[in-house]
């Protein structure tokens, strides 16, 4: 079986997909429609440059709670400022650092907010005072004035941003097209083909950064994998690709996902993915060990493993039968905990769709995933989306 384009063939039209099967993962398209202008990059390299250069300005330490010093004037209601031990010129916290503050001592930040400064301040001076872990750590950023970007407890361990997208920049160069790995392409909806190649801009672009944290989205889609064949016989194609996202300020654990995808629309949903592998490193003392042993290595290791596995097991997969007819059917199902109207729709489905009822097990899967698909209740879709992969995994 063909599991590859060469890498010195040309690509111009770009390739015929079927989205109707896998599943469709919104949470690229979340971090795209939420972006302004001023958070999209164009290349890795203007990325890690923004990142790498505000953690060269950052300073982290380890302060005593009791000896910060809020400060607030009548002059000025809305602003408020810390004084921390062994810095003389007051540090200006941001709307993110101040929430955390707030939840260090345990006051609620949306109130707090409501407050005019001196009142707010003589509040978190008090719950300073009396902060039970006794020590804070501060990241504290000179940027015309000193600003207070994060504040947590003392065994937060930082993984700066930079070190992620750096980690990235080692298997996808500039992310333009420079290695195989890139910033996606577009699904052209009228012809139902994928085009890997269209200018990277603003609006195309899946190369994030804000003042709180990064996310990168790349895939290779000039190297399509071949799995099995579609009902008129056209190859069923994938590509691999990856997210990663970190923030160094505390707002998200670190995490790396990779899967098989078939297509990414305009605004940025996955569509027909498969295999989706998920790992996260929460911000906890010995967090940027285990970034070091464990997530860098994974990237690597997946931006440079072969597709044959995941061939393999769509292969088998298709091959296993395991129901002959109705009956058999419906007791395959009803035995994995669907319902009498779940088993339905999933035998209707993949009659719709591949003009047959189900038979093996990669023809279930599909028609789970498509009933998951149409399930608005994350819990539920999540729930359907496990039972399709643990499937699909017992046919490997």
């Amino acid at each position: 079986m063909n599991t590859s384009v060469p890498s010195t063939q040309p690509v111009s039209s770009g390739f015929k997909v079927d989205i109707s099967r896998g599943e469709r993962i919104g949470r690229v398209s979340s971090e795209w429609f939420s972006r302004p202008d001023d958070e999209r990059f164009l290349s890795l390299t203007e990325l890690y440059e923004t990142v790498r250069s505000r953690a060269e300005r950052a300073h982290a330490r380890t302060v005593e709670s009791a000896a910060i010093r809020v400060e607030a004037t009548r002059d000025n209601a809305e602003r408020l400022e810390l004084v921390v031990p062994g810095r003389h010129q007051p540090i200006a916290p941001t709307h993110w650092s101040y929430g955390q503050l707030c939840g260090l001592v345990g006051a609620p930040a949306t109130y707090m907010r409501q407050l005019p400064a001196p009142l707010a301040a003589i509040n978190l001076q008090h719950g300073l005072l009396n902060h039970r872990a006794e020590l804070v750590k501060t990241l504290e950023m000179e940027d015309g004035r000193v600003e207070l970007r994060a504040v947590t407890g003392p065994e937060y361990g930082r993984i700066w941003d930079h070190e992620l997208v750096s980690a990235v920049k080692k298997i996808a160069g500039n992310g333009t097209g420079d290695t195989i790995w890139k910033v996606p392409g577009l699904l052209d909806w009228a012809s139902m083909t994928h085009n890997p190649f269209v200018d990277i801009s603003k609006d195309t672009t899946t190369l994030y950064a804000s003042d709180r944290d990064v996310f990168v989205f790349l895939v290779d889609d000039a190297h399509p994998i071949e799995a099995g064949r579609l009902r008129n016989g056209e190859p069923d194609l994938y590509f691999r690709g990856f997210y990663a996202w970190n923030s160094e300020v505390g707002s998200k654990t670190l995490g790396i996902a990779s899967f098989y995808l078939r297509a990414v629309c305009a605004n940025r949903n996955i569509w027909g993915s498969e295999k989706f592998e998920e790992i996260t490193i929460r911000h906890s003392k010995f967090a940027a060990d285990r970034f070091a042993h464990e997530a860098a290595p994974a990237l690597t290791s997946f931006a440079n493993s072969s597709p044959a596995s995941f061939v393999a097991g769509i292969k088998a997969a298709r091959e296993r039968i395991v129901a002959r007819d109705d009956e058999d059917r419906q007791a395959f199902l009803r035995r994995r905990g669907f319902s009498k109207t779940e088993t339905g729709k999933i035998i209707e489905t993949v009659l719709s769709e591949e003009g047959r009822p189900p038979e093996s097990i990669f023809d279930f899967v599909q028609g789970i995933t498509a009933l998951a698909r149409g399930r608005t209740n994350q819990d539920t879709r999540l729930e359907l989306e496990g039972k399709a992969k643990k499937l699909l995994e017992s046919a490997a």
